[in-house]
Order: C-alpha cells, then sequence, then structure tokens
C-alpha cells in the first residue's frame, strides 16, 4: 500500500493548494470537527436560542414566500441561518413592498422574538429590513474557514496520493489539479438541508467518508480499498454543480432536472476522455464501468433516487458509510440545535422520520440522578 505524503497547508489569496512538506513541519492530519465549535464573539448564534428572546442582529434570507392566512392577510414566512443552522420565520401583516426589500442570500437586519411551535424554535419578526454588507462580518456565517478548508484539501490529496492502482490514481490526481473542479469543491456544501448544509461541507463530508473507508477496509482484505477510495471521491463530486450556494443554498435548474448521479456519470466519462487524450492510452474498460456504478449505485434504493443498487462489495460500502455519516451528522445538528437543551427528547424531526432521544449516558454520568429517600 502506498503511504500518503506529507503536506502542509498552504492558502493563496481564495484558492487552495498544498505542497510537499519538509521533515521538519508537520502534516494537516486532525478533520475538522463533525459540528464546528461556534463561537460567540459578541454574537449570540441561531443553536444558542432559546424561547422568549428578544432578537436584534443580522442573518441571511432564504426561501421567502409572500402567502395568505385564512382571512386573507399577507405574511412573510422565510428561513434565517447563520454558520450555527437555520430557523424559521414569519412576519404577520406584511406586503409586497416588504418581500421584494431583498433577495435569498440577503443579509437582512431582524428584530423580534422567538417562540416555540409544535416543539420548533422560530422567530416571530417584528421588523425586517436588508442589511448593509461593509458592516456584517461573514465569518459569522461560515461554518469552516479558510484554515478548516485548507486542511481538509490537504487531507483529501493524502489520500488520493496513497491509491496503489495507477490509472485510477492519476485520474483521481486529475480532478484534483483541475481548478474549476477544486474552487467549486472547496465550497459546496452536501445538501441545501439535511446534511453538512454548509460551504465547504461537501469536502468535509469527503474526507470524513475517506477516513471511515480506510478504517472498514482494513477490516475486509478482500474489499479493493484504491475503488472505495476513488468512490468517494467521485460519487458527490457533481453537487458543484448540482447545487447553487454562492450565500444561499438552492438547486440548480440542471441540479433539479438531471441530478448529481447522471451528471457525476457524465463527468467521469469526461475526465477520462482527457485522461486518454493526455496519456495517450485507453482507461481500462471494466474499472471505468466500475466507477460509474459507484456512482449511480451510492444511494442504495430505488426509492432514494440510485438507478441501481449496489452490486460489488466496494459499491456496498461506499453507500453504507456514506448513509453513516450523513445520519450521524443528521443526528448530531439535529440534537445540539434543539431549542430545548434540557430536554430529554426532539421533537419530532420530519426528514429523519422520528423524535430523537439525546440524554446519553454520558450526561448521565455527568449528572447522575439524586437519592431517592427510601421508605
Amino acid at each position: 500500500m502506498r503511504q500518503p505524503e506529507k503536506y502542509e497547508c498552504s492558502l493563496v489569496g481564495s484558492k487552495f493548494s498544498s505542497k510537499i512538506a519538509s521533515e521538519q513541519e508537520q502534516p494537516c492530519n486532525s478533520l475538522p470537527p463533525l459540528l464546528p465549535k461556534i463561537e460567540t464573539m459578541g454574537r449570540k448564534y441561531i443553536n444558542q436560542f432559546s424561547e422568549g428572546e428578544s432578537i436584534n442582529q443580522v442573518f441571511v434570507a432564504n426561501g421567502k414566500q409572500l402567502r395568505h392566512n385564512r382571512q386573507g392577510n399577507l405574511y412573510l414566512q422565510l428561513s434565517l441561518s447563520d454558520k450555527s443552522g437555520s430557523v424559521n420565520a414569519m412576519q404577520w401583516n406584511a406586503n409586497q413592498d416588504i418581500y421584494d426589500s431583498f433577495e435569498n442570500g440577503d443579509f437582512v437586519l431582524i428584530k423580534g422574538t422567538t417562540q416555540l411551535f409544535n416543539g420548533n424554535l422560530q422567530i416571530i419578526v417584528q421588523n425586517l429590513k436588508k442589511a448593509d454588507e461593509s458592516r456584517v462580518d461573514e465569518s459569522e456565517f461560515h461554518t469552516l474557514t479558510n484554515e478548516n478548508i485548507g486542511q481538509l484539501i490537504v487531507q483529501l490529496r493524502q489520500f488520493v496520493d496513497s491509491i496503489n492502482q495507477p490509472e485510477l490514481r492519476s485520474l483521481s490526481q486529475q480532478y484534483l489539479d483541475t481548478t474549476e473542479i477544486m474552487d467549486k469543491f472547496s465550497q459546496a456544501p452536501a445538501g441545501v438541508k439535511n446534511h453538512h448544509a454548509y460551504q465547504g461541507g461537501l469536502l468535509h463530508h469527503v474526507v470524513s467518508l475517506m477516513e471511515l473507508a480506510e478504517s472498514v477496509v482494513k477490516h475486509y482484505p478482500q474489499v479493493d480499498r484504491d475503488l472505495v477510495l476513488a468512490g468517494v471521491l467521485l460519487h458527490d463530486l457533481s453537487k458543484t454543480d448540482e447545487l447553487s450556494y454562492e450565500r444561499s443554498l438552492e438547486y440548480t435548474d440542471e441540479g433539479q432536472l438531471v441530478g448529481h448521479l447522471v451528471m457525476g456519470v457524465e463527468l467521469v466519462g469526461k475526465q477520462i476522455a482527457r485522461w486518454e487524450a493526455e496519456q495517450n492510452k485507453t482507461f481500462p474498460h471494466d474499472l471505468a464501468i466500475q466507477l460509474k456504478h459507484l456512482i449511480v449505485s451510492h444511494h442504495g434504493q430505488y426509492d432514494f433516487g440510485s438507478p441501481k443498487l449496489p452490486m460489488t462489495l466496494e459499491a456496498l460500502i461506499l453507500h453504507m458509510i456514506d448513509n453513516l455519516d450523513a445520519k450521524v451528522h443528521q443526528f448530531s445538528h439535529a440534537m445540539d440545535s434543539e431549542a430545548n437543551p434540557g430536554a430529554n427528547w426532539t421533537p419530532y424531526i420530519p426528514s429523519l422520520g422520528r423524535k430523537l432521544y439525546k440524554k446519553t449516558l454520558q450526561n448521565q454520568k455527568q449528572n447522575p440522578p439524586s437519592a431517592s429517600s427510601g421508605d
């Protein structure tokens, strides 16, 4: 097995690059936390809100809708976000002028009050206006810092460079050496809502899967490690074009009409054609088919959008670890951002189809029950 080369983090302007480190330099080996710690820095973040708080601060607005209530009056519904998460918001007695005063993805200054509705926190807005962007600290809206992203890119390249199979390794490196791909990859989310839904979330998710894959393939020696790592890199890569993420997180027209599985297969075909032209030889046909199978089957079930079920060990493992990483992130985020930190249960979460039990064994050890009086 090829050993990953040591790299150091290097940031050049807004672009990210890596270079081989000297023996004295330390590589970036630690994955940023599953849910990066939110520092207060004078601002209270969404995941720190509780019921009945007065709010007067800036958020990113998304998903705005102007609707009629049962009495025929207009109200504004939207989602507000910062780097800790998002919260639904409502403004009663709204009008077309308020709706037209900002666009999805704009910074908006919100004055309002938090309240619980069906167990979920929301903000009742008294006043909304578009914020002056020159006075906004954008770091309050990015879950990952440039340093985090630089570290993740270094780790990703270490895994790719450790692939033994020469055609798979050079094809995977070709993706990483393509500036257009990496500029998008370093910023794209893994989704618009359910998991890793923040800029850089796709990269975070892929590196986490690389680490999971490394552990799993050691336990199953019959599995082709190189193919699993290549599948991890490529399976969601076309989310860079499926999604729009300059500030708000939305689907592009191509993403809605085609989807990242089909787009991913198309991209593999283009990259293989480019590889063959540059290498002046034919890429192994069976290897190309296996890569395409990894992409189209990684959702694991027809009901989840996969046109094919996993039919190889490598495809099965990719689906399983992909689902594991997404679900652990989704569970953790739901429990950490829940508006009742003292409660044992979260409200019902439609995307998961269940409530979540938050009272872990560790919590119980830290807060043991008081001794009951005997009869």
